[in-house]
């Protein structure tokens, strides 16, 4: 009998509690560095509590990833229990959490053929399709090997487009990317975002915030209409009407057979500021 696998991701995936504990997934908090204080993401600093005090602060949070000793303590702890592991984590290209991961598994020698990681070069929902889609291959029984590549063909499978408020949390993180084309531009645009290749790039300036979410529609309706099973995921900073009516516009287009409305994760929040709007999808992934 092969080991059972056990799914690690981070905390921008930002999944539900209900399928953390539903598929046994482990989550590693990303940290919000707030002035004097070292928050862990989603477990010293929830979303609710991370946007209304983001509203007032006269200091502005940062974020750092996660250690390799942190890391190093995840694995250690799941191996010695008897797991495989498998950990997917938010994109290298804006984040080295998975250089902690990376070089968590170096300080691991016994780990070798027991440890894999993946660079899903996505974060939030888009991230949390392939964890959940991994976990749910673990807990059916399949090897570390079968959940590494069923995971990195649904992460193949994947994509979010997103509509801020402003760049200028994002300018300030220095996460801007190929949306740097859209600073400077005027102040009632609405940038509408996507992640490309792991990194952020600039899809289009849009007028108003109901007319960008329209068009975050349009494109996702026409790269994946008719390649279904369509798993959809709205994800929000502080702004779920906006996700609701986003969730509801496209799904009423895709038929999706499971969708997800939820919070961006405050180390997520940190970078988009809030207001941001997503739209996470997976396609042709059963």
């Amino acid at each position: 009998m092969p080991n059972k696998v056990a799914v690690v991701t981070d905390s921008t995936a930002y999944l539900p509690d209900q399928y953390l504990k539903q598929y046994n997934i482990s989550v590693i908090p990303l940290s919000v560095v707030w002035g004097e204080q070292d928050l862990l993401d989603g477990v010293d600093i929830l979303p609710d509590e991370f946007y209304k005090r983001l509203a007032s602060s006269k200091v502005m949070p940062t974020t750092s990833q996660v250690t390799p000793a942190a890391m190093q303590g995840m694995f250690q702890s799941l191996l010695a229990q008897g797991y495989d592991v498998l950990g997917i984590f938010l994109s290298s290209k804006i984040s080295g959490t998975i250089q902690s991961a990376q070089q968590a598994l170096d300080m691991l020698p016994n780990a070798a053929g027991k440890l894999t990681i993946v660079d899903s070069l996505w974060t939030t929902m888009a991230l949390g399709l392939p964890v959940l889609t991994a976990a749910r291959a673990a807990q059916a029984g399949e090897s570390l090997a079968e959940c590494e590549k069923i995971a990195k063909n649904a992460c193949a499978h994947t994509g979010v487009l997103f509509v801020m408020e402003t760049l200028e949390f994002m300018r300030r993180g220095g996460r801007i990317g190929g949306a740097q084309a859209f600073l400077g531009t005027a102040l009632n645009i609405k940038p509408v975002l996507e992640m490309r290749d792991g990194r952020i790039e600039a899809v289009e300036k849009i007028r108003t915030k109901q007319k960008a979410i329209k068009c975050v529609v349009d494109i996702v309706v026409e790269r994946i209409k008719g390649k279904a099973p369509i798993r959809l995921a709205a994800t929000h900073a502080d702004c779920e009407a906006d996700a609701s009516s986003l969730l509801e516009a496209a799904s009423a287009q895709l038929d999706p057979i499971e969708t997800f409305c939820c919070p961006l994760s405050p180390v997520i929040g940190t970078h988009t500021g809030p207001g941001t709007v997503a739209l996470n999808y997976m396609f042709g992934v059963a």
